[in-house]
């Protein structure tokens, strides 16, 4: 297991355990998918991470909200769209953000790495929020 597979999964259980209503553990887990997508990934995989990071960055969604958008989708949709793949996927990663101190520190830097990764994911804003838009959701 590499050293950034070993943090992401700390991170799990931190997030599982927060025991906050708003379950920021969505957050890691969208921030994970879209930094790690490759050419093998499911279009379903890489759509719901860059949707979970875009209503969370930019429309400041809970990690529950976003769940729920999540679950709306799938009952709505059966095709997903591609999304290129930046080359640099943002400066922030899982073992930064476990290296931070649990508690608000470290809830804050699951916050900047999704910021990041969705920065990273900039070209396809515009794809996304017409992915939210076909499917009704906003």
């Amino acid at each position: 297991m590499s050293r950034e597979q070993g943090a992401y999964e700390e991170l799990q259980y931190y997030t599982l355990a927060h025991g906050e209503p708003t379950f920021i553990h969505q957050h890691a887990v969208d921030a994970w998918a879209a930094q790690h997508a490759d050419h093998n990934t499911k279009p379903i995989t890489l759509a719901f991470a860059l949707v979970g990071l875009y209503l969370h960055v930019e429309r400041g969604f809970s990690g529950r909200q976003v769940q729920l958008v999540h679950m709306e989708l799938s009952r709505r949709g059966k095709h997903w769209p591609s999304f290129p793949l930046p080359r640099e996927r943002g400066a922030i990663t899982a073992f930064a953000v476990v290296s931070a101190p649990p508690g608000p520190d470290r809830d804050q830097a699951i916050d900047a790495w999704c910021a990041s990764v969705w920065n990273a994911f900039h070209d396809s804003r515009q794809a996304v929020a017409e992915l939210l838009k076909q499917h009704g959701i906003m």
